[in-house]
């Protein structure tokens, strides 16, 4: 394997595919649409408490709810043990929320909605707050502890690149896609951090274990045998995790498949990440003298 003798190819690659995110963004933007689609828990909206009186289908009440305020994706999530439902929609006026409470009753008799009422914008600040705090901090501690792990600073700061990376990637799936940015966006991400970091760690520590076995001046080679006898565990652990979360996309409902798609991604650009960027970046930082 060449990973190192063609970094460069990958780097421009990944910027390639940044850029068209970045650019969807901005086009989004400049039709007024908003550069993400944010959801409810980040802008504020409408939040309904229905008891549908019965079981029901998530597709037909998302359906009702598209067809009459046009929103594609709402916030759909059973109450447990009950046939109660919690509804969370962009904002609508009282007119247009009476003529879904009513296309609801029409379209799921036994249904009552319970309450009806407007979601604060404050909570969503918050939220955004504390997930770029828990973002920040995760990226800190592994930064130290990768640092720490391989005495190179260096190692830990191409392994946090590695992680911007991905993250700027399940970033431009949001965008392109249009997938509603909501609690779940959290979850996505703070997942492909977790599971992207573990598999350059291993790459990592096997590029330790390598080390006493090459000449000073042979560092491409051992990054490159690191990663070739670390590749069958990189992919067969990136395959099994995507054939499950693969049958969530598949077998699961709207609001489920809106974390599964950008997981998916998640984890095809993570296993890339961990294989052709991190290992690359760390051999780009060494000093001449070092490769």
């Amino acid at each position: 394997m060449k990973i190192i003798e063609n970094r460069k190819k990958f780097f421009a690659l990944s910027l390639v595919m940044i850029l068209i995110g970045f650019a969807a963004m901005f086009y989004q933007g400049s039709k007024g649409n908003g550069m993400l689609n944010w959801d409810v828990e980040f802008t504020g909206g409408t939040a309904m408490e229905i008891d549908m009186g019965e079981a029901y289908d998530h597709d037909k009440l998302s359906e009702v709810i598209f067809n009459i305020t046009g929103q594609k994706s709402p916030q759909i999530q059973d109450v447990i043990g009950t046939n109660e439902v919690a509804v969370k929609i962009q904002s609508i006026d009282s007119e247009t929320r009476g003529k879904l409470e009513d296309a609801i009753k029409a379209a799921f008799p036994l249904s009552d909605v319970k309450e009806s009422s407007d979601v604060s914008g404050t909570v969503s600040s918050e939220m955004q707050k504390a997930a770029m705090k828990a973002t920040f901090l995760a990226c800190v501690a592994m930064l130290i502890y990768i640092s720490i792990r391989f005495k190179d600073i260096r190692a830990g700061g191409s392994a946090i690149i590695a992680l911007l990376h991905d993250v700027l990637f399940v970033i431009a799936t949001y965008a392109i896609f249009r997938i509603p940015v909501n609690n779940t966006f959290i979850a996505v991400i703070l997942t492909i951090l977790g599971y992207s970091v573990n598999a350059t760690i291993v790459i990592f520590d096997r590029i330790r274990e390598n080390h006493d076995r090459f000449k000073p001046r042979e560092t491409a080679e051992k990054i490159n045998k690191s990663i070739a006898q670390t590749l069958a565990r990189s992919i067969n652990t990136s395959v099994t995790t995507l054939l499950a979360v693969g049958a969530v996309y598949v077998f699961g409902v709207q609001s489920i498949k809106e974390f599964a798609l950008p997981m998916m991604v998640g984890i095809v650009v993570g296993a890339y990440s961990s294989v052709c960027i991190s290992g690359s970046v760390w051999f780009t930082l060494l000093p001449t003298k070092e490769k």
